[in-house]
């Protein structure tokens, strides 16, 4: 059997993994977060990678608070860049594989077009900073890794598609931008992805987010008519939004991701965005 680090267990990608790969039997998955393990402490990573000598580790684990993190830079960097770099090193000692998770806040996004794993990056956040500091720590120090940009994630926990079903619970109407564009990307999605991955030796850069691509508002739209909600979509730009609701970092208006790498390297397909959402919603008691 073989031992997998899962790191943020607790997160929404993390349920996700345990899911997916917790029954296998083949995989024995040591599932940590901060209260298990700190990856912004090499030594601590050192000796759970020693003493358990992994196949793999999942990075799973992340500072995601995209605004808050404009006031956080150490933390930020603590956790999006020296903690990839500690797992990176773990791995790089123990021969495990690491796998990445990193994000669409790498680019600046202002490019209409879908981005390939080639197209030049370009953060404007300190969350996009601090997350392409971590790639980066990853290539430098791991010998065998999956890096996986991907965007718009849901899951099991706090995301996008509960908050606008808990706002509709007690709002007639609601404004949602758009002038966003990208792909909702499932969480289960995302893992399967990680398991076509991790037996193989397709090492690199890879984009992963759902098929096809959306706004905000519609992205809303499609949620609220799953779950037989009637409540109102108001359509808002970006400016209009920022007006009522002031954000600290800047959100990408384009960042569509191509899942490039996979469909030239392997044989996997995410599934488009509104079955895989009619999925999470059918799996999550949702949908009308």
């Amino acid at each position: 059997m073989k031992n997998i680090i899962v790191t943020g267990c607790h997160g929404q990608l993390g349920i996700a993994v345990n899911k997916l790969l917790g029954s296998r039997e083949d995989y024995h998955l040591i599932n940590t977060d901060v209260a298990e393990l700190d990856i912004t402490k090499v030594d601590r990573v050192l000796e759970l990678a020693r003493k358990v000598k992994p196949y793999a580790i999942i990075n799973c684990a992340a500072y995601t608070a995209v605004d808050a993190a404009e006031e956080h830079l150490d933390l930020n960097y603590k956790i999006n860049a020296l903690g990839p770099r500690n797992l990176a090193i773990a791995a790089a000692e123990t021969g495990a594989k690491l796998v990445h998770i990193s994000t669409d806040y790498v680019f600046p996004g202002d490019n209409p077009k879908p981005l390939t794993e080639f197209d030049p990056v370009g953060p404007r956040s300190v969350y996009g900073i601090t997350k392409l500091a971590g790639e980066n720590f990853v290539k430098d120090f791991a010998r065998n890794y999956f890096i996986i940009r991907t965007a718009w994630l849901y899951g099991e926990g706090k995301n996008f598609v509960r908050t606008m079903l808990r706002l509709s619970e007690t709002h007639e109407e609601v404004s949602v931008v758009n002038d966003q564009f990208g792909s909702p990307t499932s969480t289960a999605e995302l893992a399967k992805a990680i398991e076509c991955l991790l037996p193989t030796d397709n090492y690199g850069l890879f984009h992963g987010t759902c098929e096809g691509s959306t706004s905000w508002d519609e992205f809303t739209r499609e949620i609220f008519r799953l779950a037989g909600r009637t409540t109102k979509v108001n359509s808002v730009t970006t400016a209009q939004y920022q007006e009522k609701n002031p954000q600290a970092a800047p959100r990408p208006h384009y960042s569509i991701l191509d899942n490039y790498m996979f469909r030239l390297t392997t044989d996997f397909m995410y599934k488009d965005w509104q079955a895989a959402l009619d999925d999470y919603m059918t799996e999550q008691g949702y949908k009308a």
